[in-house]
């Protein structure tokens, strides 16, 4: 099922956006997903989130919480109910049911660590970018100068003259 937008064009003038295109193309297909459990998501800081989800129920040895590569994936599993034969429920209103939520995540986040406690199983997310992608100054003019002290003197010569001077001395 497509979405009412075609982002055609824009897939034509862009280079490396897929996954974006590709999930706001199945955004409507999430729109009749469950909600079960439901959660906030909160930003605690310009690179710090938490998720919390209501697992009321659970215990924290029925959740498993897997990291794939931009996706997180939150599992409960309810124990063997056999163990709730002695109960007589007159009205069973806490949903206790398995469940699977996926959060997509986007790059350079990570999982920092999870706590579960009063019913809420909150999970730390922090954005790390690596050094190598962080923005980094320019000054104009510093590479004609390191080139020119790279071959060896930091004289005013040109870098020709320098280079035919090295060469005498090596010959």
């Amino acid at each position: 099922m497509r979405s009412a937008f075609d982002f055609a064009p824009f897939r034509r003038s862009t280079v490396g956006f897929d996954r974006l295109f590709d999930m706001l193309e199945s955004s409507s297909l999430g729109q009749t997903q469950e909600n079960y459990p439901p959660f906030d998501l909160i930003k605690l800081g310009d690179n710090d989130y938490r998720i919390e989800l209501a697992v009321a129920g659970f215990k924290p040895d029925e959740l498993d919480i897997t990291a794939q590569q931009n996706v997180l994936i939150v599992t409960g599993r309810k124990k063997d109910e056999s163990e709730d034969k002695g109960n007589n429920y007159v009205y069973r209103g806490i949903a206790t049911r398995s469940f699977e939520r996926r959060f997509a995540l986007a790059d350079h986040i990570q999982v920092r660590g999870a706590d579960m406690k009063d019913g809420l199983l909150s999970i730390e997310l922090v954005r790390e970018i690596p050094e190598a992608m962080k923005p980094k100054k320019i000054n104009i003019g510093e590479s004609q100068r390191e080139e020119r002290s790279a071959i060896g003197s930091s004289s005013d010569q040109p870098a020709s003259k320098q280079t035919v001077d090295a060469e005498a001395q090596n010959a």
